[in-house]
């Protein structure tokens, strides 16, 4: 997988009204599990990597995670380094052999956005890798960072010269998601979704898309959105299991015994959100 085929499968989602759902996973049972469901369903996928695993696990391993898993899969597999607040831990992925990066600048003013991300694209780029920015700010707290100021909508005027001045593949914009789980119904701004999806061209996504209702996610990629991403539910799923097989078999029990209905566990939910994204049978 490359920049070139990337770019290929996502305007396919465009054209034909589906999104690439993006799955954040922990290690290698929940990169399994992610895969094994998108082979079931036929469905091409993102499979991401936050920093708090590149740094947990290391970059070289996740590297080497995605690039045997590309080579064997047989969906379109799209190894992604996500929300990186580092130039240069986009440049060690590309190194790597990460297809897709992304470079989240959008804690500062457009202007530094731009000048941070614009050689990221630029060193992607040149070795045929994907580049993700992001405008605006995506609300809650998790992995990716916290925000839960007022000042999140993602300006029309800023995207435009984002995309200008990056070139970036795709594009994360602030309408109203968050990372976590809700309180409440969330509030999408999907008139300010569409402004955007009418100014630029590029590929847009949809960051915290746990606690999404279907009808809304769906209704977002009617109106521009190519990549969903879910991380929360996946990580809540791995856990909440975990924890039940414990209780289950009690006192010192085998690891593989423990992780195969894990594996099945997310799974599953992986398999509900490739359908949430009507992206099964798209491969």
């Amino acid at each position: 997988m490359n920049r070139t085929l990337a770019r290929t499968w996502l305007a396919k989602a465009d054209a034909e009204g589906f999104a690439i759902p993006a799955f954040n996973y922990s290690d290698i049972w929940d990169f399994l599990a992610i895969v094994e469901a998108a082979e079931e369903l036929r469905a091409p996928i993102f499979i991401s990597s936050n920093e708090l695993v590149v740094a947990d696990i290391g970059i070289e391993l996740c590297g080497a995670f995605g690039v045997a898993a590309i080579a064997k899969a047989r969906i379109p597999l799209i190894h992604h380094l996500d929300h990186s607040r580092s130039a240069e831990l986009c440049r060690a992925a590309v190194a790597r052999g990460y297809p897709s990066v992304m470079i989240d600048a959008s804690m500062h003013p457009v202007a530094k956005n731009i000048e941070i991300a614009r050689p990221v694209a630029e060193h992607a780029h040149a070795h045929d890798v994907l580049v993700e920015g992001e405008v605006g700010r995506i609300k809650g707290r998790g992995a990716e960072g916290s925000f839960t100021g007022d000042e999140f909508l993602a300006q029309v005027d800023e995207v435009k010269a984002f995309v200008k001045g990056t070139d970036v593949d795709t594009l994360a914009v602030g309408i109203g998601t968050a990372h976590g789980f809700y309180q409440g119904k969330p509030e999408i701004h999907f008139d300010r979704l569409s402004e955007i999806n009418a100014a630029v061209p590029t590929f847009l996504v949809l960051h915290g898309g746990t606690g999404i209702p279907e009808e809304d996610v769906r209704r977002a990629i009617r109106q521009g959105i190519n990549k969903v991403n879910v991380g929360t539910i996946i990580h809540r799923t791995y856990m909440n299991t975990v924890r039940a097989e414990l209780n289950r078999r009690g006192d010192n029990p085998y690891t593989l015994d423990v992780m195969k209905p894990v594996r099945v566990a997310v799974r599953e939910e992986v398999k509900k959100w490739i359908r949430t994204c009507m992206a099964d049978g798209k491969a």
